[in-house]
């Protein structure tokens, strides 16, 4: 008896759409796909966020100084002339940082084994580049999903059945974090 489900799909393909069906999951919060596929995502998320509760209070805060550039009330950096060249301005700021202790870093890196890179774009500003962030996923498991779940044990996801896809008449699920 096989331990997972092959989806029709050779394993590098099965195992691209996994990882990218398990990060807009825990990116949206919920994804429709149908029933075998959500299974298996199921699987995987599950053990993310698992992770992720054990180690969401395994860190220390350290507070270090950064240099961050000076700039003036219309968001541009602050240049000034120095030896006959125009150079930017820099403050010494103090903040404070998370810093990952060595089983939640190890953690860290195993869950971005699994996840891809998100980039979120503005609404009004669709289709340009800038004003794009990198988003996080791993941090976000670590800081909003898992501190919902510490008093559970398991269980993480819901799959419920919305109906046949008018296409091939595959049953559809939303999969979604509880």
């Amino acid at each position: 008896m096989a331990k997972y489900r092959k989806l029709g799909r050779t394993s590098d393909q099965r195992k691209a759409l996994i990882r990218n069906q398990v990060t807009a999951l825990l990116y949206n919060g919920k994804i429709v796909t149908t029933e075998a596929k959500a299974k298996e995502v199921r699987k995987v998320a599950e053990g993310l966020i698992a992770m992720g509760i054990r180690e969401k209070d395994n860190f220390e805060e350290v507070t270090v100084t950064a240099k961050v550039p000076r700039k003036d009330q219309n968001g541009k950096r602050v240049k000034e002339v120095v030896d006959g060249k125009r150079v930017t301005v820099y403050d010494e700021v103090e903040k404070k940082i998370k810093k990952d202790l060595p089983s939640r870093l190890h953690a860290r890196r195993q869950m971005n084994k699994v996840l891809y890179p998100v980039t979120s774009v503005p609404t009004e500003k669709a289709g340009r580049k800038k004003n794009t962030k990198k988003v996080d996923v791993a941090a976000k498991v670590f800081d909003e999903i898992a501190p919902k779940y510490v008093g559970r044990n398991g269980g993480y996801t819901r799959i419920v059945k919305i109906g046949q896809r008018k296409g091939d008449g595959a049953l559809e699920v939303l999969l979604e974090l509880v």
